[in-house]
């Protein structure tokens, strides 16, 4: 199963990443957090790819972490070392230069939740569940609570952190944590239209304003418009925006030229 807990399916431009431990809710053990870290990773360096998405066999997305797994070794070095391995896997997700999509069916709890609020765009069926409720068997949520806080308000994250408590799809939509709800027979085709939309852009300004959205969110705003100007004009560079912008401008000048 271990070979298998990752499923890669390349359907055109979109890869598909698929968690596939269903009887274990998917939990996001050290072995899956190292298969999904590679995948990720060699789907953000294959040129083929235009966009990842990540979805899960079974009724739950993720569970979180494998809680066995943590109460069987008190090494604290091998524990920091799992954690600090999981940040890099969320870290992964945001540098990626192709955009994540988090495709979510059941329940993303604790982790899981990290993962779809490190994912660049979510959609989720009306019957998903979110959660950072490991507070209610005594651990605080810290981990997730990094990519959470940067995704939601500051107030529901909290209260979600401290009460455990569970929101549901459409909260999630309200709060920004995901960005829209379907009904379960329509997620997918929800999920097709939004990875072939952004599969049809240009690789190259898709990267670029990936980073850019990114990184301006943790500056000033006055770091964030001078790196934004110094992307523009280098986006100006590349050679599908100077074909696009002189299509559009071609077009503009048609009409001017049939009414002479």
């Amino acid at each position: 199963m271990e070979d298998r807990l990752v499923i890669r399916r390349d359907d055109g431009p979109v890869t598909r990443l698929s968690l596939n431990d269903p009887d274990r809710a998917n939990v996001l053990s050290s072995a899956m957090i190292e298969k999904l870290l590679r995948g990720v990773t060699e789907a953000g360096r294959d040129e083929t790819v235009r966009v990842i998405v990540l979805d899960a066999a079974g009724r739950v997305f993720c569970a979180g972490h494998d809680l066995g797994e943590l109460r069987s070794d008190d090494d604290q070095g091998r524990l920091l070392a799992l954690f600090r391995r999981c940040g890099e896997l969320m870290l992964a997700i945001e540098a990626s230069p192709k955009p994540v999509i988090a495709k979510v069916a059941g329940a993303a709890v604790a982790a899981g939740c990290q993962i779809v609020a490190s994912c660049d765009l979510a959609y989720a069926d009306r019957g998903a569940r979110f959660a950072v409720s490991g507070i209610n068997l005594g651990l605080f949520c810290s981990t997730p609570s990094v990519a959470l806080t940067r995704k939601v308000g500051r107030a529901l994250a909290a209260e979600m952190l401290l009460t455990g408590r569970f929101i549901g799809a459409e909260e999630a939509a309200a709060s920004g944590l995901i960005n829209r709800v379907a009904d379960a027979g329509d997620l997918e085709a929800l999920v097709e239209e939004s990875a072939a939309a952004i599969a049809s852009k240009p690789p190259e300004a898709i990267a670029l304003g990936k980073a850019l959205f990114r990184s301006q969110l943790e500056m000033s705003k006055a770091a964030a418009y001078e790196l934004a100007a110094r992307r523009m004009v280098e986006n100006l560079g590349f050679q599908s925006a100077r074909s696009g912008i002189d299509a559009f401008l071609s077009k503009q000048r048609e009409p001017a030229r049939a009414a002479r």
